[in-house]
């Protein structure tokens, strides 16, 4: 898909106090960032912003990080945090920020077990053969999250495509030190107290996808050194 391009997002992302302009920076030191201890968790790929916004809202006493790798696409979630979250120099959600960058640079942003939890929503699914390693549930990518995951680290994927959330499973399965805590391949069949469920926040593309009946394939898989 060609994207629009969009001139004003650039300086909107470089000006905005909730984008991180060099996050190589702030390796192994992100409590300094946030002044505090508390849990990281980072979405990969967080589009127009609505589930990490939602995240950052519902739980303040975790930490918040959106990586997206397009400004284009990241300047609608920027321009809502500056009409609705900012108050002068305040951030009214000071446990959110946001980065530009490429996901596959991952390790040279985060030290050794300084992420606790990595969402992937509505990835690429990159259908051709060829391009599987860019897929972000490929084996490739599994070797990235290592290098910033704790023993017990968690990553949580979501897709509407079938073909990647088979392919997701098979890598997960045959790497070593992962396991899948769970799965589903119609997430809004569960009953409603199902953890998959329950913790579940919608993205864009999940309420357009669930609105037209088509299933949503989740999983939660565990990082074990």
């Amino acid at each position: 898909m060609r994207l629009r391009n969009i001139p004003a997002a650039r300086p909107a992302v470089e000006q905005n106090p909730y984008c991180i302009q060099d996050a190589t920076d702030h390796k192994g030191c992100w409590r300094d960032v946030f002044l505090n201890g508390h849990p990281l968790r980072i979405e990969l790929g967080m589009g127009k912003g609505r589930f990490i916004l939602t995240q950052a809202i519902e739980h303040t006493d975790i930490n918040f990080l959106g990586l997206e790798r397009y400004e284009s696409v990241m300047y609608r979630a920027v321009k809502r945090l500056e009409s609705e979250f900012t108050d002068g120099d305040r951030l009214l959600l000071p446990n959110l920020r946001l980065i530009c960058c490429d996901a596959a640079e991952l390790a040279g942003f985060f030290a050794k077990g300084e992420v606790e939890r990595i969402f992937l929503n509505f990835s690429d699914p990159w259908p051709k053969e060829r391009h599987a390693k860019r897929r972000l549930t490929s084996h490739r990518f599994l070797a990235e999250y290592e290098k910033v995951l704790p023993d017990g680290g968690m990553v949580e994927f979501k897709t509407d495509n079938v073909g990647l959330f088979d392919f997701s499973r098979e890598e997960i399965t045959a790497r070593p030190h992962w396991e899948i805590l769970d799965l589903t391949d119609d997430l809004h069949a569960l009953p409603s107290d199902h953890k998959l469920l329950a913790d579940n926040i919608m993205t864009e593309y999940e309420e357009k996808f669930a609105s037209e009946g088509k299933p949503i394939h989740k999983l939660a898989a565990v990082y074990h050194e």
